[in-house]
């Protein structure tokens, strides 16, 4: 199975004190002038910049050496005897009964070295920016085992460096959604992994609610589901989703807690859909809620209770203490509703051609109100694949200014429902523009359209005149917010284009102007996730760690993007040895219990490192939760 390159590394400097014993293929382990004999490795991992990775690649049983900077890989091995030797490490020798004393500094079976001549003269480049060299085969006792490799940096034939790798899972990710202006700003809900036919609603809106539940009760009280009801009669909306979070207490057993929950949400759901006929698309997910009861003991004279295993907490709460923690435990018995609506459809039934008569007889009425209805019901013809996009040519629309918000509708929804169209709705919003040079929604969609031409070099301009015409979008009474979310994506951009041409420096204040402004608007999981990733793909996995960890802590946060933030930090200890770090992963197994447990496979079967057991902390969690 062939790694990615981009499975980063972590970088594992143990002590060399009782290695002796360990020594292999004549490599020199330095106790006390270490310092001195591997200042030349130093210097250069020191002076390596961040954007330059390397990995090992497995195809059948070679091993490759991959690194993505020629200069700094020929600055890293000067002298004959300067290598790199693999250690290859198989899960064998993990597990929660296994015993493991210290780190050793060499976990399997170490590989011969392979030295600079041999490194030079066989780096070959891979494709784009790549290049590796072979360094070595797995022993045949070896190949049906599950197996990493981790990398031994030698100076003169000392080890130097010891740096173990890790898999970080990938997700797609785009610039942040800048929406574009239909009847009302529109937004694409991109979920962080996409699904089937996933596209943007021509009208809809979101609501969330919090609905608590009594002690062993799935009733819940009118009033608190009242609301919702009153919502609902004030709109003209039907209910498309309902996602449904349901949590119980911890106290009291896992199974009758999960029944529990069921029931709640069935309730819910079975009365919010007597409220419509078209049915409702449901979503529901339960768990106990460690995440808050753990969040809430902090700073009470029941903080002890956070060092000790699940199970030891429950024992502990089939006594008098359940009662003594009803003030907090009864705030963790809820469901939390997310409702996505979608605008009733007055015109749904008609036929398409009798939608285009009607919507012509509006403009030529120039009732601007009930066109624009009756373009929405197109619009959704058109996404339910039941007329093709041609068919907006039948709209019979004059060329003229009272009819540039049906113009403006019809040429986003073109670029938002094919962005290949992308030129041509360039082209349709100039021309609109002449018609209503002060219209900021005309404007917005220009530049929108304009950063995502820019993006793919299928327009030419200027980089300062696409920033001042953002930035001028504030004198058409753009909201600040939304001009800061372009400017993101704006730098966003120049930084991908800075890191092909190497330009770091600049890059890096491109960077940290995203990094100042993304605070200023509301971000999506979406977004979210897409700001992490390209954080992180930039060299600055620290960001992308400060961006999420509030995220993190909350029991309503997506999945995706929950596990991605364990990805990123799972391997740093700084971050898993601090005791909130312990409902984090609490949150991630309450959700998804195998995904979490799945991290600490083989990096070839889809885990982040099954070392990661090394750590005693991480692996008392994955014993309590995953080995039974």
């Amino acid at each position: 199975m062939k790694y990615s390159f981009f499975t980063l590394v972590a970088f594992l400097i143990f002590s060399f004190n009782t290695l002796t014993s360990q020594n292999k293929h004549n490599i020199v382990f330095p106790q006390s002038d270490r310092d001195i004999v591997c200042q030349q490795c130093t210097q250069t991992f020191n002076q390596k910049p961040k954007e330059v990775r390397f990995s090992v690649v497995r195809e059948n049983d070679n091993l490759y050496f991959q690194v993505n900077d020629k200069a700094w890989f020929n600055q890293l091995f000067k002298n004959p005897t300067d290598g790199i030797a693999i250690d290859i490490v198989s899960k064998d020798i993990y597990g929660c009964l296994e015993i493991r004393i210290g780190n050793p500094q060499i976990k399997g079976e170490l590989l011969k070295p392979v030295f600079t001549t041999s490194l030079k003269s066989g780096l070959k480049p891979v494709g784009g920016n790549m290049f590796r060299v072979h360094v070595g085969r797995i022993p045949n006792a070896l190949t049906n085992k599950e197996l990493e490799f981790n990398i031994l940096f030698l100076v003169n034939n000392n080890l130097c460096r010891y740096n173990s790798i890790y898999h970080l899972e990938s997700y797609p990710w785009d610039l942040l959604d800048m929406g574009m202006y239909l009847d009302s700003l529109t937004y694409n809900p991109k979920k962080v992994k996409p699904i089937a036919e996933e596209g943007f609603v021509v009208k809809y809106k979101t609501l969330k609610f919090k609905i608590p539940f009594k002690k062993n009760k799935s009733e819940y009280s009118q009033q608190d589901i009242k609301p919702i009801y009153d919502s609902l009669r004030l709109t003209d909306f039907n209910i498309k989703t309902i996602k449904i979070k349901a949590y119980s207490s911890i106290e009291g057993s896992v199974e009758r807690n999960l029944e529990l929950q069921k029931q709640r949400a069935n309730s819910i759901v079975a009365a919010l859909q007597s409220f419509q006929k078209p049915t409702i698309i449901t979503e529901v997910s339960s768990s106990e809620n460690w995440v808050e009861f753990l969040n809430d003991i902090k700073g009470t004279t029941y903080e002890n209770l956070k060092i000790l295993t699940k199970k030891e907490i429950k024992s502990k709460l089939d006594t008098e203490l359940s009662s003594e923690l009803e003030p907090i435990l009864k705030n963790h018995r809820k469901a939390i509703l997310e409702l996505e609506l979608e605008k009733k459809d007055n015109y749904k039934n008609m036929l398409p051609d009798e939608l285009v008569t009607i919507f012509n007889s509006a403009i030529s009425q120039q009732n601007i109100k009930k066109a624009l209805e009756i373009q929405n019901s197109i619009f959704e013809k058109i996404k339910g694949k039941e007329i093709e996009p041609e068919f907006l040519r039948k709209m019979e629309i004059p060329k003229q200014s009272k009819f540039v918000k049906v113009f403006n509708k019809n040429s986003a929804f073109r670029y938002m429902q094919d962005i290949r169209q992308s030129l041509i709705v360039y082209s349709e919003l100039l021309e609109l523009e002449k018609l209503v040079p002060n219209d900021g929604e005309v404007k917005y969609n220009l530049a929108a359209v304009k950063i995502k031409l820019w993006r793919h070099k299928a327009i030419n301009d200027d980089e300062t005149k696409l920033k001042n015409q953002i930035n001028a979008l504030k004198n058409y009474k753009i909201d600040a917010s939304l001009i800061d979310r372009m400017l993101v994506n704006f730098h966003i951009i120049k930084a991908e284009n800075l890191m092909r041409q190497r330009d770091y420096a600049n890059k890096d204040e491109s960077v940290d102007f995203i990094n100042s402004k993304y605070k200023n608007f509301p971000l999506s999981d979406y977004d979210y996730l897409s700001l992490a990733q390209f954080f992180s793909y930039y060299a600055n996995t620290a960001l992308s760690v400060k961006l999420l960890e509030n995220k993190a802590k909350s029991i309503d946060i997506d999945e995706d993007l929950l596990f991605y933030y364990l990805n990123l930090t799972l391997v740093d200890k700084n971050l898993t040895q601090d005791e909130n770090y312990r409902t984090i992963m609490l949150n991630a197994i309450n959700i998804n219990k195998e995904r979490f447990c799945k991290l600490f496979n083989a990096i070839e079967k889809g885990g982040v490192t099954f070392q990661l057991l090394d750590d005693d902390y991480l692996s008392d969690t994955f014993c309590e939760n995953c080995e039974n």
